[in-house]
């Protein structure tokens, strides 16, 4: 990624906000005020991992040095989206 605020830079900014957001939505989520709170906050932290594959996936289109280092970690965000999404749709189903 360029430092000299490049494109790839940018896309790094954008990454870094969303998916550090993804841990602060999560650790929220634990002390939610009610399971619909629980649930809001889980969701929050979904769309932000989802963002975060898009910056990851863009990042691995535009910045083709970085593909091989990428492409692991695109692995376990897509890991953690469907860890966050099954944590919800558990929610939603208990009674």
């Amino acid at each position: 990624m360029r430092e000299n605020g490049g494109t790839g830079y940018d896309i790094s900014k954008q990454l870094i906000r969303s998916g550090t957001s993804i841990g602060a939505n999560v650790e929220e989520a634990q002390n939610a005020e009610s399971k619909p709170d629980f649930i809001h906050k889980m969701t929050i932290a979904l769309k932000e991992a989802r963002e975060t594959n898009y910056w990851l996936k863009i990042l691995i289109a535009t910045e083709k040095q970085l593909e091989a280092r990428l492409l692991p970690i695109l692995n376990e965000s897509n890991e953690l989206i469907a860890i966050i999404h099954a944590i919800i749709k558990n929610t939603k189903s208990q009674k």
